[in-house]
């Protein structure tokens, strides 16, 4: 690989320790050497080993059983839904629901690089048939994926909260940590948590960073960028609420 291979003008590209670095305190040279290189195996070792590390805490901190139950709790459609069941059949859904949460937990990187190549391809399609840049696919996932660096905050302070006594009887795996207002009001309408779940701080923060990379590799204006992540942006928000409301 070649991480830190010359560029053009005969200065050093960076590494993909110093990329990752880069993308907390000056995300416009990543961004920039993505040009040169667009490797992203780094961010995604970091991203998983998170996801799987965190899915280990959960389970011997609060245990899936538990899990599963406080989100139960949290739906009065689930709770109604169960209450028609007989114990036996209460029994066997309970036992079917634990174990997809816990494959689902520990595999739940998966369906994120799946949903993030899709994501890349769909800005990849806006930029380039929407701005007519000329960007590359695996430069535009190679972005998205430098990008999603700060939901490793999440991870760190889901595990760091449980480890040092956070109550598991409160625990929920969709919105584990306070970086955003639904949190704080878990028992506000469904609709609202949804919409306050959206303005999170990791996550405007990962949408910000899109809009800086994307407009640096597609050699467009920050505006212009803003614009096409800002449109996908409040697609995710209404189906944010929307989720919400019939979850």
């Amino acid at each position: 690989m070649d991480d830190v291979a010359m560029v053009g003008d005969g200065t050093r590209g960076l590494s993909q320790v110093e990329r990752v670095l880069d993308v907390f305190v000056a995300p416009s040279k990543t961004f920039t050497d993505i040009l040169r290189s667009t490797a992203w195996w780094l961010p995604f070792l970091l991203l998983l080993a998170s996801s799987v590390g965190t899915a280990y805490v959960v389970e011997r901190q609060v245990g899936f059983e538990r899990v599963y139950e406080n989100q139960v709790n949290q739906s009065p459609r689930t709770q109604e839904r169960l209450s028609a069941l007989t114990p036996e059949e209460r029994a066997q859904s309970d036992k079917r629901a634990i174990a997809v949460t816990k494959y689902f937990s520990y595999g739940a990187f998966v369906f994120i690089l799946v949903f993030m190549a899709l994501y890349a391809l769909l800005l990849w399609a806006a930029f380039n048939f929407g701005l007519g840049a000329s960007a590359t696919f695996a430069q535009v996932f190679a972005v998205t994926m430098y990008a999603a660096l700060p939901y490793l905050l999440i991870s760190l302070l889901t595990v760091l909260t449980l480890c040092l006594g956070g109550g598991a009887e409160g625990y929920d795996y969709k919105n584990p940590v306070g970086t955003n207002l639904a949190y704080y009001l878990p028992d506000v309408s469904p609709w609202l948590k949804g919409l306050l779940e959206s303005f999170d701080v990791v996550k405007l923060w990962s949408v910000v960073l899109q809009v800086i990379g994307l407009a640096i590799i597609a050699k467009k204006k920050i505006a212009q960028s803003a614009m096409i992540v800002g449109f996908f942006w409040l697609i995710g928000v209404v189906f944010s609420v929307v989720g919400a409301v019939f979850s």
